[in-house]
């Protein structure tokens, strides 16, 4: 996979994309990025990348040209068609799902904003996708980016060292991930709940896949709307629901 940053800060990046799993997974070129200035593209003698919006209103306004030219420029190259990502508060919000569905293209694109908005014709005639990280406002779209980019990479293949951690991930079975426990067994009192030790791994993955379902259902319910339950996962639900008192 390649990646292209286009941003106004490209500084802010280096920290991110060349530490931890990034790092490994550039150095066994998974996948490689390029980090593009798009400032570098106007043709504003000033240098100017915003201007005052149409029909007033208050902030600045990124203008067409310059992300047009950067995108034609690094779209220029490419053997396949790119997925141009636009950060912006009013996309879709990013999900697990999404991050997946990412992970299976060759070459993204990311634009990152500043100031008040984009220029419409941004949105409209360029940008394949809209992503959001949350309900709230960033200065810009560089650490929505950096989340998202981050998100995506660990899913290629043999980034992640042990290859059922991507699939077993919170979010990736439509339900929040089961609890961890590591040595030692008894830490001041506080203990691993046995059938982690029992070695009878049938009766971990059932006690994993109830533990699964209860912190789901303690912490986010709107997600057991869209999961398929069979039977036996019904059964357990009812039983921590009586648990629960409710």
């Amino acid at each position: 996979m390649h990646i292209d940053i286009l941003t106004l800060f490209p500084e802010m990046f280096p920290g991110v994309l060349n530490s931890s799993i990034l790092k490994k997974a550039r150095e066994r070129e998974k996948f490689s990025y390029n980090l593009v200035n798009f400032r570098e593209y106007t043709e504003n003698k000033h240098m100017k990348v915003d201007d005052y919006p149409y029909g007033g209103g208050a902030g600045m306004v990124l203008t067409p040209q310059p992300v047009f030219d950067a995108v034609s420029d690094v779209k220029k190259d490419g053997k396949t068609d790119p997925r141009v990502i636009l950060m912006c508060p009013q996309g879709e919000t990013f999900t697990q799902q999404k991050a997946e569905e990412l992970a299976k293209e060759e070459h993204l694109i990311f634009i990152c904003g500043h100031y008040e908005g984009y220029d419409e014709r941004i949105r409209e005639h360029l940008v394949t996708d809209e992503l959001s990280i949350g309900d709230y406002v960033l200065t810009g779209g560089e650490l929505g980016a950096m989340a998202v980019v981050d998100s995506v990479v660990r899913l290629l293949p043999e980034v992640l060292g042990n290859k059922a951690s991507a699939p077993e991930d919170s979010f990736s079975t439509g339900l929040l991930e089961h609890p961890h426990y590591t040595r030692p067994a008894d830490f001041r009192g506080m203990k691993v709940p046995d059938i982690l030790m029992s070695g009878d791994h049938a009766k971990i993955r059932d006690w994993r896949k109830e533990e699964s379902l209860k912190r789901t259902y303690k912490r986010r319910r709107d997600l057991l709307e869209n999961y398929s339950l069979s039977v036996e996962d019904q059964t357990v639900l009812e039983r921590i629901k009586e648990s629960e008192g409710k």
